[in-house]
């Protein structure tokens, strides 16, 4: 890690989510180390990169998880939401079946994350838009009823990857130096380790009832 890498203010802990297939791993290896991989695999367990971003002149280092499509793994799915403060909720623009899931997705969050997390929902592959089975204002649609975040992105292409999660990591950024600041807290945001902003809206933890095919 260089010198620069070292240097920062805040971490922050960003989680990819969304069925198996849909990219979240090229996202995430295409922000971080701006690579694309034609031959990803489905990822076993746990992967996460890091990449330190600039927000009004600080220095901010993300830590973005990516974790297996796989149901198998879903004893982990508590430990995996633990200490996120942002959530990027992943499907394939050419697959109609994967953003019939995002709704489910979403309960997921409410039910194992923080009740302030920012919220995105991303829909990649966007340089197959002639294989475009989902609209663009549907998806709007449903990411502004959730109070989301809303990008189209191509991990292939790097179309507003980098604008995607630079979104996420500011929003993330002004709500929680906002909240410290009026509680007169140091600002700070410590982990450990094991279209336009809103406010995402949660309701109370709920008994969680598991529906997605995939985490």
């Amino acid at each position: 890690m260089s010198s620069a890498d070292d240097d920062y203010s805040f971490v922050f802990k960003v989680v990819l989510i969304g069925e198996s297939g849909v990219g979240k791993s090229n996202l995430l290896s295409r922000f971080t180390r701006n690579e694309f991989n034609h031959d990803t695999r489905t990822t076993i367990g746990v992967e996460f990169s890091t990449r330190t971003v600039q927000v009004n002149g600080v220095s901010v280092k993300t830590q973005i998880w990516d974790t297996a499509g796989l149901e198998r793994y879903r004893a982990i799915t508590s430990a995996y939401y633990r200490g996120a403060v942002g959530a990027m909720l992943v499907y394939d623009i050419s697959k109609h079946q994967t953003y019939e899931q995002v709704e489910c997705w979403w309960k997921e969050l409410l039910d194992n994350a923080d009740n302030n997390l920012v919220v995105m929902l991303v829909g990649n592959k966007s340089d197959l838009s002639e294989l475009r089975t989902v609209p663009t204002h549907e998806a709007m649609s449903f990411a502004e009823k959730h109070q989301m975040l809303f990008m189209e992105t191509s991990a292939l292409d790097s179309t507003n990857v980098e604008p995607a999660f630079q979104a996420v990591v500011t929003e993330i950024f002004h709500r929680r130096t906002a909240g410290q600041l009026s509680q007169g807290t140091r600002p700070s945001v410590t982990l450990t380790t094991g279209s336009p902003s809103t406010q995402v809206s949660t309701t109370g933890t709920a008994d969680r009832k598991p529906c997605c095919q995939n985490i």
